[in-house]
């Protein structure tokens, strides 16, 4: 597994804001919204290519275009949605999936209760779309589910990744076709699985509680 951390002022501007406790839900929003277009740069880096013949108003030449089968961008719900526009910014021709994940908040562990994704997704480059790589547990199994439909070549975007959550997807998933990108490292997680300092539960500061 590679982790590419994105050191540019930019993203660390935009963290600060949504770490900030007094940033409102909208702001938050918008904010996480421009800071995945920032990752998703980075993100795509590697994003299969192929070449096309054109003609500009000047001569004929050759350039390149997104190569098919079409990359594949899966949320999962329901913070990832929060990152999917600022995502398919910058690939408005990808399919979108979605997988739905709730973590178990006493034993920490994830379990799927949804899925809209292709079955077979040979050769297929997918982009995972998750705010908070705590413990690890989430992106392992959504992972784990695009592997067992066929993905070589996944890379999670994150908002925040914490020193362990790492560490649990370098050891579940040794040997796997995974980039992980994200703003930062941060200090560790605290008891109750949150990361420190992090920025709170992205889901309710996107959304609210909706208790």
């Amino acid at each position: 597994m590679r982790i590419h951390v994105v050191d540019h002022p930019l993203v660390a501007h935009k963290l600060t804001t949504l770490r900030d406790t007094r940033t409102d839900s909208p702001t938050f929003r918008r904010l996480a919204d421009e800071l995945v277009t920032l990752l998703a740069y980075e993100a795509t880096r590697d994003v299969r290519t192929e070449q096309v013949d054109i003609q500009t108003p000047v001569t004929a030449t050759t350039g390149v275009r997104l190569a098919r089968p079409r990359p594949l961008v899966v949320p999962i719900l329901r913070a990832g949605l929060g990152m999917l526009d600022g995502m398919v910014r910058l690939l408005p021709t990808a399919e979108v999936g979605f997988l739905g994940m709730i973590r178990d908040e006493e034993t920490l562990q994830a379990s799927t209760y949804a899925t809209r994704m292709p079955e077979d997704l040979s050769g297929r480059q997918v982009y995972v779309l998750d705010p908070m790589l705590a413990t690890g547990g989430t992106l392992v199994a959504a992972i784990d589910e695009l592997i067992s439909r066929g993905a070589d070549d996944v890379t999670a975007l994150c908002l925040l990744a914490a020193p362990e959550g790492v560490e649990v997807m370098e050891r579940e998933l040794d040997g796997s076709p995974v980039t992980v990108v994200t703003a930062a490292i941060d200090e560790r997680l605290n008891e109750h699985g949150y990361i420190v300092p992090g920025l709170g539960d992205a889901g309710d500061r996107m959304y609210g509680s909706a208790d």
